[in-house]
């Protein structure tokens, strides 16, 4: 049977390209990588990023270096991922404002879905409800109590306007009944740092961003949310314990690729994540930042971040929040 030689010209050019993906992702990384965290250093993000890249370090025998790229809400580091060569040689550290972002932005400069290759969700943390030592009030049902006779009068701290800590403040605010002032910072770092200096007075964030402020009695914690207490923090009751039902929340981290990496280059990192997770040391790390292993694959992850991008979407439309 003769096959001419226009149909086997592009199937040989094919088959060498999808030798050469394959040849890629053996080789992969051969390289330093860089992880882009998209807000500054001392926030969860950051934590958590520098435990993933120093793990993947190890395990794929090339730097995965932390690039901390803050500001706009994290939209100036996102997009820099977005523009990036789609090569595996850029990663982003992501949380729960890259699913916020498309509804508080009136225009981004890339698509937070069509821009990126989900790579894997990597885990989960609880909420502290936190307050400035000298502020008089010792409880969560005491500090609720404090805000109603003084309305407007306490200031609250987040990294940034429709930054994680901003939303799960309004949605406090919304189910304790209260009203408190805003004060966006450029940073979950400098945000607590006035707590604890008592420049702002309440804090709303995960446990593992206050936690060293809480062993240095700089914040005094009044509960935590989920369905159950912290071993970092044991003797701190749970929202619900506290008093105040129907309030529950945490924050999350994933990895993500510029759209058009290589499938092969993606599941070489996503397996590489699960199987960091997957160890026990590292789960012990993680638990005693009070985080919580949640991994996620690349499939799944975006199943997952399609769901909370239409959350964050309805209590944004509803509070009327809008970034500059």
């Amino acid at each position: 049977m003769h096959i001419s030689r226009k149909f086997l010209a592009p199937a040989a050019m094919l088959l060498g390209a999808m030798m050469g993906t394959a040849a890629h992702a053996e080789d992969y990384p051969s390289r330093p990588v860089r992880i882009v965290i998209p807000f500054a250093p001392g926030g969860s993000n950051d934590i958590v990023g520098r435990l993933i890249g120093e793990e993947l370090s190890k395990r794929l025998a090339q730097p995965f270096i932390v690039d901390n790229r803050g500001g706009a809400g994290g939209t100036i580091g996102t997009e820099l991922v977005a523009k990036s060569r789609p090569d595996g040689y850029t990663l982003l550290l992501i949380s729960t404002p890259h699913t916020a972002n498309s509804t508080l932005y009136k225009k981004l400069p890339y698509d937070p879905v069509k821009d990126f290759e989900p790579i894997a969700r990597i885990g989960t943390a609880p909420l502290l409800i936190s307050v400035y030592p000298g502020l008089p009030v010792k409880t969560l049902s005491e500090l609720i109590a404090y805000a109603k006779a003084n309305p407007g009068k306490l200031n609250y701290v987040s990294s940034g306007v429709g930054s994680s800590q901003h939303l799960v403040s309004e949605l406090f605010e919304i189910r304790a009944g209260i009203s408190m002032t805003h004060v966006p910072y450029k940073g979950a770092g400098a945000a607590l740092a006035d707590v604890a200096a008592g420049h702002a007075q309440v804090s709303v964030g995960t446990v593992l961003q206050a936690l060293p402020h809480v062993k240095a009695n700089r914040l005094r914690p009044l509960a935590v949310s989920g369905g159950q207490r912290q071993p970092v923090v044991p003797d701190v009751p749970t929202v619900e314990e506290a008093g105040l039902a129907g309030y529950d929340g945490d924050n999350w981290w994933g990895v993500l690729a510029p759209a058009g990496t290589p499938r092969p280059i993606v599941d070489k990192l996503s397996k590489a994540i699960a199987d960091i997770l997957a160890d026990p040391d590292m789960r012990r790390r993680l638990e005693a930042e009070s985080a919580t292993v949640a991994y996620l694959a690349p499939a799944p992850f975006g199943e997952f971040l399609t769901s909370e991008t239409a959350k964050w979407a309805e209590l944004i439309k509803r509070l009327g929040i809008q970034a500059d």
